[in-house]
């Protein structure tokens, strides 16, 4: 029997990445609609689960992807509410990335390093800066600080990761290049996690650390989120600090993307989001 997957996409048109890297990791039909809420949603699920039964269900599953997360999830929530006890199918929710990509940045900074009772700063307080600190925390870290150019906006996240995660995260504002260096005067991991195309992280702020570890950027367009940092850095020591670029984080995130993918035709009761798919990329070599 073929594997089928549905598409589901919050954005006018569905990402043509998403169903690339989905055929790549072996599905054989990928059905994809775009301008999925979370109120047109569930005859497509219905669609999924009603045509398979049995143990057939697992050769069907569902993507929900969207550059707008919050949105995406609420898809996602949808998709759950549209199941019917065992009839259900796998789904793995990956809006914009966000997963999949922190849980690459998390788990190429842990390649040969502990994180335990280190000290974590994240710039940049998107979905994925969110997430890596949730993975960061998971494994030990004594201190995680997420930061945005606004305080006021940080801490509204960090209370939400709070009450969501249970977790304690720390809010600081990043206005200026000072205010970036104190941050990582005592920090042992840094990550930037900024737009696109944003210097987040002079040098001088970094070089001015004594305890600086690993510094990683999610960033491929110049200029690079961290200045003297390269996209092809793939754990490249430069001043007694190692650093991961962007294709680096990139090559991994891809092999997470697929292999969280094929996963889900293992069953048909599985879904993966931003607390499972990192245990998907834990069982992935990193090298």
């Amino acid at each position: 029997m073929k594997k089928l997957l549905l598409h589901l996409d919050t954005d006018p048109v569905p990402s043509t990445f998403d169903q690339a890297v989905v055929y790549d990791a072996g599905v054989d039909n990928v059905i994809a609609y775009g301008g999925a809420t979370r109120d047109n949603v569930t005859a497509h699920v219905h669609g999924m689960i009603f045509t398979r039964g049995g143990k057939n269900l697992k050769n069907s599953a569902i993507f929900i992807g969207g550059s707008n997360v919050p949105a995406s999830e609420l898809v996602g929530r949808a998709v759950k509410k549209a199941f019917f006890g065992p009839v259900r199918v796998s789904v793995m929710l990956d809006p914009n990335g966000s997963n999949t990509t922190a849980a690459a940045i998390a788990r190429k900074v842990m390649t040969n390093y502990d994180v335990k009772d280190k000290k974590v700063v994240i710039l940049g307080a998107g979905p994925v800066g969110q997430r890596a600190a949730l993975y960061f925390l998971q494994e030990g870290a004594a201190q995680v600080i997420i930061t945005s150019r606004s305080l006021e906006r940080t801490k509204v996240i960090t209370d939400q990761m709070k009450e969501a995660y249970g977790v304690d995260v720390i809010p600081a504002e990043t206005r200026s290049d000072e205010s970036v260096k104190k941050l990582l005067i005592d920090a042992h991991v840094a990550i930037a996690s900024g737009p696109a195309g944003v210097c987040v992280c002079p040098k001088a702020a970094w070089s001015a650390s004594k305890t600086l570890e690993i510094i990683a950027d999610v960033n491929a367009v110049p200029p690079m989120g961290v200045e003297g940092l390269e996209v092809m850095d793939n754990g490249t020591e430069k001043e007694g600090v190692r650093f991961y670029g962007a294709i680096a984080i990139g090559n991994f995130k891809m092999k997470v993307h697929r292999g969280a993918v094929s996963s889900l035709f293992d069953s048909n009761d599985q879904f993966l989001d931003e607390t499972t798919i990192y245990d998907i990329a834990c069982n992935i070599p990193t090298e």
